[in-house]
């Protein structure tokens, strides 16, 4: 289902997500249809289209998996009217989590807010039965889609949508891509809590669109890296388990809070007065804040539709608490680039980087970007993959090129304020706005 409310709200005919979703149906139709099998593939509004093909197809009920965003909760429960009022039954189930909505309550029956404690009372509700494939997996009786119905996966070119750089970044879409990427990644989880925060190296397992997407199961993943953390070595796994937690950490969070899309998790928050300069939002979307590793982690994005983990955090807190742009604007400019976005988890992120959210870091700490980029990117490798200008520096130089002496510049030919934009903000200066701005707030 290619619903119009979702694709016609994206900013850009050129889409690596439409285009993943549709290469990833494609592959599922084909194997649909090796078995006598198919899919029908409609390009409308879902809470119109899921009605009326129910009623043509004189189905009994129709089954789907439970979505936890407030707005498809909302054409959800419009569809389940529509079904109702025309004697068709709406049977919803729990598939893109291990553990949905209520089911992992403290002992006074609340929602945590705190990650740790979540974490702790997850790992003890576990059971085998929450990580096997789900008893109806492969068990419909596969039927081919009635003739007048049958039009296959639409071209991405008759929905509105034109090809992006996906195949040249080599993402592939559908099970398939997922079981590579998953393959690879089984060889390195030993490794992971060690690599994960280095962009430069092959640290995280890059799976995140597939998870986004539905490609992989949740049950899959979860099962092997909980298996994998209780062996000796297992630290790696246990680590990547914890962040698979941690996206139904923010899961839960949404479906018990939905008013977070739009204000801070804390309440006294939302009165910050952030002064949101267009100007400073632009720069750092461009990517040209002057600052090497935000720079770099920008033009990931733009290039890519990706960014790396630890690079969220200090794009996010460089925007907020350095830019003093409110976390909405770049939390929405995140939901209109991810190729792998999801309303829970970046909405978590930002608040957390924002310090206005759930178990947030505190307000008073505020990421040093250049102090991240050498702890992080030590070399200037991954700078150097997307901010070329600065290349000719060398792994001293390339965190801070304005801090070299005019005569340096010069000779390695990268000149600030000429080849590459002076810091947009002083740092240190930044730093005590900021505490200024949220203290005269959260100290009242």
């Amino acid at each position: 289902m290619f619903d119009r409310e979702i694709l016609d709200a994206l900013p850009s005919p050129e889409d690596r997500r439409v285009e993943f979703i549709a290469g990833s149906l494609r592959e599922l139709d084909a194997s649909l249809r090796e078995r006598g099998g198919g899919l029908i593939v409609l390009h409308a509004r879902a809470r119109d289209a899921i009605p009326a093909l129910a009623r043509e197809l004189g189905v009994a009920a129709v089954h789907a998996n439970r979505d936890y965003e407030p707005a498809a909760i909302a054409r959800d429960d419009e569809i389940d009217d529509s079904l109702t009022a025309l004697g068709i039954a709406f049977v919803t189930h729990k598939d893109q989590v291990i553990f949905e909505r209520d089911e992992v309550l403290s002992k006074t029956g609340t929602p945590y807010s705190v990650f740790t404690p979540y974490k702790r009372a997850w790992l003890d509700r576990l059971v085998p039965a929450h990580l096997a494939p789900h008893a109806t997996d492969g068990a419909a009786a596969l039927v081919p889609p009635p003739a007048a119905l049958d039009t296959g996966v639409p071209a991405l070119e008759a929905i509105g949508f034109r090809r992006t750089n996906l195949a040249a970044l080599g993402v592939k879409p559908g099970m398939s891509g997922g079981a590579a990427l998953f393959a690879d990644f089984r060889k390195r989880i030993d490794r992971y809590r060690e690599a994960r925060d280095f962009p430069a190296r092959k640290g995280p397992s890059y799976l995140s669109v597939h998870l986004r997407f539905g490609t992989v199961s949740i049950r899959t993943l979860a099962a092997f890296a909980h298996a994998r953390s209780l062996l000796p070595g297992g630290d790696g796994a246990a680590t990547w388990l914890s962040e698979l937690v941690w996206r139904e950490f923010y899961a839960q969070i949404l479906w018990h809070r939905p008013d977070v899309v739009t204000g801070a998790f804390r309440p006294a928050c939302n009165a910050i007065a952030f002064p949101s300069d267009p100007s400073r939002f632009a720069a750092w979307r461009e990517g040209r804040t002057g600052y090497p590793i935000v720079d770099a982690a920008m033009r990931q994005l733009a290039r890519t539709g990706y960014m790396h983990n630890r690079l969220r955090m200090v794009a996010a807190s460089f925007l907020v608490k350095d830019l003093l742009v409110d976390w909405r604007l770049g939390e929405r400019h995140f939901a209109d680039t991810l190729i792998d976005y999801d309303l829970a988890s970046n909405n978590g992120g930002w608040q957390w980087a924002a310090s206005t959210g759930c178990d947030a870091q505190p307000w008073f700490r505020i990421f040093n970007p250049v102090t991240q980029s050498e702890r992080f990117d030590p070399d200037g490798e991954f700078i150097r993959r997307y901010v070329p200008e600065v290349a000719a520096l060398d792994a001293r130089e390339i965190h801070s090129p304005w801090t070299l002496p005019p005569a340096l510049q010069q000779a390695r030919g990268v000149v600030v304020g000429r080849d590459y934009p002076p810091p947009i903000v002083d740092h240190a200066t930044a730093r005590e706005e900021a505490l200024a701005l949220f203290g005269r707030t959260l100290r009242r």
